[in-house]
This record gives structure tokens, sequence and C-alpha cells, in this order.
């Protein structure tokens, strides 16, 4: 064989290969990969504005905001068990919230989502930001897989490490509008900005933490908590600069037990006494009159 004719067959090889694979594939079926499912929803245009939800409670600007964020919502059931949706028990457990705090008046209230609707996940904190909120929660509920006897709630706030790269993002953002703590960073240079986002992270975080602390302190007794109650992570909706946040593991829905507790209306009120009277230590503490 010469020589020019092995370099042709060197070259043609590869497309031989690929064009009997290509034959091959019409007659020989391909196992589908990957889950049998697929969920659509339409997604904000960009810059697209936010709309706020309604605030309620009393009608005095000076009195302390809290956004209650109930977690998933819509196409998104979160964690699913046997008999529950994540998104059904955060709900309730938000409402039952909003509602202790309505009751016992003093402070305003709003949330992220009021119906099995959907919110954009970095959304959920900007709303809270927008509002000017002084308090943000999260609500959502775990899963242990097939572990079972898994249960109690658990309380994450923003990691030490994402906190510092949140607010590095921050300080980079082209917004002449961005505004931290009150301050306007459009009237300052970029080493000036990431100092003040720095500093106002960590003082979120600072109370962000405190919160935390309270919450556990008072549902000590009351609720039930994972061993590992206190938790730091670098969740999305824990990244806004300067709204203190939390993140509330309620408990784990895939023990089915747990999940009916959740979802019931004492389960609910239990939660939303331990949490109400946080907040309210938590303002308490804030106006220096604890």
């Amino acid at each position: 064989m010469g020589y020019r004719i092995q370099i042709g067959l060197l070259f043609a090889f590869p497309l031989l290969v690929i064009g009997a694979l290509w034959v091959l594939g019409q007659s020989i079926p391909v196992p589908v990969l990957g889950r049998a499912y697929v969920i659509d929803f339409d997604l904000p245009e960009p810059g697209e504005t936010i709309g706020l939800p309604d605030v309620q409670g009393p009608d005095d600007l000076t009195r302390p905001l809290v956004v209650i964020d109930a977690g998933h919502g819509g196409p998104d059931p979160g964690t699913v068990g046997e008999d529950y949706y994540e998104k059904t028990i955060v709900l309730g457990l938000a409402r039952a919230l909003r509602d202790r705090l309505i009751e016992e008046g003093g402070i305003r209230v709003a949330m992220t989502r009021e119906d099995d609707s959907f919110i954009v996940l970095g959304e959920r904190a900007e709303i809270a930001r927008a509002m000017n909120a002084d308090l943000f929660i999260s609500i959502h509920a775990d899963s242990a897989g097939d572990q079972e006897g898994v249960e109690g709630a658990s309380i994450y706030t923003l990691s030490e490490t994402a906190s510092s790269e949140a607010a590095a993002r921050f300080a980079e953002r082209e917004n002449d509008a961005d505004i931290v703590n009150g301050v306007d960073l459009s009237s300052t240079d970029e080493a000036v900005n990431a100092i003040l986002v720095e500093l106002s992270q960590r003082r979120t975080s600072e109370n962000s933490a405190q919160f935390a602390s309270l919450i556990e302190r008072e549902g000590t007794g009351v609720l039930r908590f994972h061993p590992q109650t206190r938790r730091s992570a670098a969740l999305a909706v824990l990244r806004a600069p300067d709204v203190p946040a939390v993140l509330f593991e309620a408990g784990f829905v895939s023990n089915p037990e747990e999940a009916r507790t959740l979802a019931s209306a004492e389960g609910q009120e239990q939660f939303a006494e331990v949490l109400a009277r946080a907040i309210r230590i938590y303002f308490a503490r804030q106006s220096g009159s604890e």
C-alpha cells in the first residue's frame, strides 16, 4: 500500500467511525439518563422591578419591620415527604408567625409570598433590602434522605468566609443607587466602599448570630432541635450586607412524624410562639430596653 494511501486512510478513519456510529444509532435504542420530568416556569425579565409585598401591622414607620420568607413555592415543591411538601409546610409556619406578630402588635410584618407562588431565589433577600427590613427570616424544612429517625430544627447564619465574599461582591457592583446602612456608596471611591460594606456585613453577621442564639434559647424545651442546632453556610438568602438574617430549618419532612407536627395547628402555634418571642427580645436588645 502506497504512502499516500496510508495517509488518506488515516484521515478518513475517524469519519468512517462517526458514520458507523450514526447508522447504528438509528436502530439501537439509547437509554435515557436523568430525571423523567421537566418543570417549566417563567422568570422575570432582566431589569424588571421587584414587586414588593404589602406591609401588615401598625401604620408607624418607626416600628421594626420583619420580612418572613416561606421557602420554595409554585412549581418548586422543595423537599417531598410521604404526605407533605416542604413548600406547604413552611408557608403554614410563615403565616402562623405573621399572625402572632400582628396579634401581639408593635411590629410590622411582610411576607415574600402569602400563597403558592414562586419567587426567584435571588429576589428573596433583595425584597427585604428594598423594604429596609430590620430582620429577615427564611423558613425551610429539611430532608434526611433514606435515614430514619432524623429530626429537629436547625438555624443557619452566613458563614464567615461567605460573608467576606458577599461583601466584596456587593462593593464591586456598579450601582449608583446602592445604599448600605443609610450610607450612599455612590459618593465614595471603591476602596472606601469596600471598607464600608465589610463593616456593615460584619455588624449584620453579629446581629444575625445574636438572633439565632435567641431562637435556640427561647425554643429549648418547646421545639425539637437537631443535635447540631447552630450552623453556618454560604446561603444566597443570607447574603444581604445590611439586613440581619437567619434561615430556619424547621425540621425534617422526610420524618413522617415530624412532618405531621410541623403541618399541624399545634406545631405551627409552638413555632410562632418561640419565633415571635425571640424577635421581640432581639428588637428590645437593639433598642437597649432589655
